[in-house]
């Protein structure tokens, strides 16, 4: 029998779903919402590739860099090996976000560098209601794929750790990861870099869909990889439509937090 947390969590999730999908109808498919609709707002980027090159490189060697600290500095360490895991995403993960708060601070093509705005609490919502039925219905579609060509589902290794994580301090840290570093760094990277660059410079379906696989490979999964790039299209667009990258931020951190919640409820994902 389900315990009380997993019932509580799917009928939340439903209800979430619900509202999603009357959102999607309102804002996307109703016959009178392309009146309602505003053109995008996102400014073009107007910096020259060389500059772009810049940002890649302090990126990537912000994530690199990043890790070889951390293995520097667990290599006489007796944690275990899921710690240490946890610790070198983490790792990853703040050097990214360094290397783009060094290219925003002191390269020249950092200036007109995407940041966060004020008002964003309404479309961030209103983008992660919209995502959950989407992303429920490619997940289902996607599983039955795996199945039918004989694949492995197996979920991220993330996943796994929240499900086996005992101590709070490990259970917190993986927490602050996936709710507030994870969602602004891979926003920055992916959306307020890649995609704003590659918007006024490709066809718009390559643009949207170039930071999508890219977002999608980097979490290593199989089974999950089409609803990451479902995702990683769906962000682009919110922040095309409003231009403020704190709009995909929150609907990424949101995300994540659900996903979180529906794990530590009991529900196998």
């Amino acid at each position: 029998m389900s315990s009380p947390a997993a019932l509580l969590a799917v009928a939340a999730e439903l209800a979430l779903m619900l509202v999603g999908l009357a959102l999607l109808w309102r804002v996307q498919l109703s016959p009178a919402a392309p009146a309602r609709r505003q053109p995008p707002v996102l400014s073009a980027w107007t910096i020259a590739l060389p500059d772009f090159g810049l940002f890649a490189w302090c990126v990537i060697a912000g994530g690199l860099l990043g890790q070889l600290a951390m293995a520097l500095g667990l290599k006489w360490s007796i944690l275990d090996g899921d710690t240490r895991q946890i610790l070198a995403g983490a790792a990853f993960q703040l050097g990214l976000l360094g290397g783009c708060a060094g290219f925003a601070l002191f390269a020249p093509g950092g200036r007109d560098f995407s940041r966060p705005q004020g008002s964003f609490l309404r479309a961030g919502l209103v983008t992660f209601a919209i995502a959950l039925p989407l992303l429920v219905v490619v997940g289902l579609l996607w599983t039955q794929f795996l199945e039918l060509v004989g694949l492995p589902a197996e979920r991220q290794e993330l996943i796994g750790l929240f499900a086996k994580a005992r101590s709070p301090l490990l259970l917190g840290t993986l927490v602050t990861l996936a709710s507030i570093v994870a969602p602004i760094t891979e926003e920055l990277v992916f959306r307020a870099g890649l995609f704003r660059y590659a918007r006024t410079r490709l066809p718009r379906w390559a643009a949207l869909l170039l930071p999508a696989i890219l977002f999608g490979a980097l979490h290593g999964n199989l089974a999950s990889f089409p609803q990451l790039v479902t995702l990683g299209v769906l962000f682009s667009l919110a922040y095309e439509r409003t231009g403020n990258i704190a709009v995909p931020m929150l609907a990424h951190a949101l995300f994540n937090l659900n996903t979180i919640a529906l794990i530590l409820s009991g529900i196998e994902l």
